[in-house]
């Protein structure tokens, strides 16, 4: 196995942008009333850290079909260690109270691209 600074390091000497963020996987464990009861609390939670630049992304993912809602999400930090990101996750409304348990990996971005659209004279914007 390769240790991740090594492969982080060689990542960034080939070009790769090597952007490391945090990502939880994120299941329901209680029933989905006991979800639901969290969920003003989870989403007010978010958008504080939304505010304070330490979510990047967060939202939830369909089955194996892509055609239902199962319960699962994905939340992406940004932390300045996996400490960091794992404090970010258990202080979630959701992971506290029970209703949700997650899983907590690094991510190292390499690759891919996004596009952001910003309408001056409309006031408008779009991510793709």
């Amino acid at each position: 196995m390769v240790a991740w600074a090594d492969y982080k390091k060689e990542a960034k000497s080939r070009g790769a942008l090597a952007l490391e963020l945090y990502a939880a996987i994120s299941t329901p464990a209680l029933a989905p009333e006991d979800v639901k009861a969290s969920l003003s609390d989870h989403l007010a939670y978010q958008a504080d850290l939304e505010r304070a630049g330490s979510l990047a992304f967060a939202g939830p993912m369909s089955d194996e079909t892509g055609d239902h809602m199962q319960g699962t999400g994905l939340i992406i930090y940004r932390a300045d260690s996996l400490e960091a990101a794992r404090a970010l996750a258990d202080n979630d409304p959701m992971h506290k109270s029970g209703a949700r348990t997650f899983t907590l990996r690094r991510w190292m971005i390499n690759e891919g691209s996004m596009t952001l659209s910003v309408g001056l004279s409309t006031n408008t914007t779009s991510l793709s």
